[in-house]
């Protein structure tokens, strides 16, 4: 008897270029990769990965990415010719988890761009990584930590108590280790639940882990 081959889901991407000429180049490469399917801008499909095409973040650039993000919210593929330190983050913002700069866009590196942010991956060149790190360095060193936050949304206490749950704690023990009241706790764990709507404390505890606070 013969065994049926698993079938891959194929990824339906978008290709937003600034001229015809780079439009069908970016979406003749994909089309040819056998797990990528080019979706047209008219066609009303659901998209599972934006690749756009720019020389560099310019105002309606930037604003093509932040309707993208509100309209599809769908992760981007960015492949510009040029990108400054100073639009890094803004991009990050516009949903972009990776940049291909345009001199290394080979036809293998697109489709590997594309695949990975599917897979909820991201590619960035090394020197771009490290000022990405460096510049939530700096928002957490002089924006949230002053008032207490974390770039996870969490408060220290919140991730102290967090923690403890996840150590298998409950409210009468938290409140020991921590020197608080069980209802004080229980504040905490409600506001961290509603704040950031979540279901419930197991769904809290995988927030944080998965936030990387605890």
């Amino acid at each position: 008897m013969t065994t049926p081959h698993a079938t891959t889901r194929t990824t339906k991407a978008l290709v937003r270029a600034p001229d015809p000429l780079t439009q069908s180049a970016v979406s003749g490469h994909l089309a040819a990769a056998p797990q990528i399917e080019v979706v047209s801008a008219e066609r009303p499909d659901p998209v599972d990965v934006a690749v756009v095409v720019a020389e560099r973040m310019t105002v309606e650039v930037t604003s093509l990415l932040r309707r993208i993000k509100n309209t599809l919210r769908v992760p981007v593929v960015l492949i510009p010719s040029e990108i400054d330190r100073g639009d890094l983050f803004v991009a990050v913002e516009c949903n972009v988890v990776a940049v291909l700069p345009r001199v290394a866009a080979t036809s293998g590196r697109i489709e590997e761009a594309v695949l990975t942010a599917a897979a909820g991956g991201g590619v960035l060149p090394a020197q771009l990584l490290g000022e990405l790190l460096r510049q939530l360095e700096r928002i957490q060193r002089e924006v949230l930590s002053p008032h207490g936050l974390h770039t996870s949304g969490l408060t220290p206490r919140e991730i102290d108590v967090l923690r403890l749950m996840s150590e298998g704690l409950d409210t009468a023990e938290i409140a020991d280790r921590m020197c608080l009241s069980e209802r004080a706790v229980k504040r905490v764990v409600f506001g961290v639940t509603r704040r950031l709507n979540l279901r419930n404390r197991p769904h809290a505890v995988a927030y944080a882990l998965r936030s990387g606070v605890i």
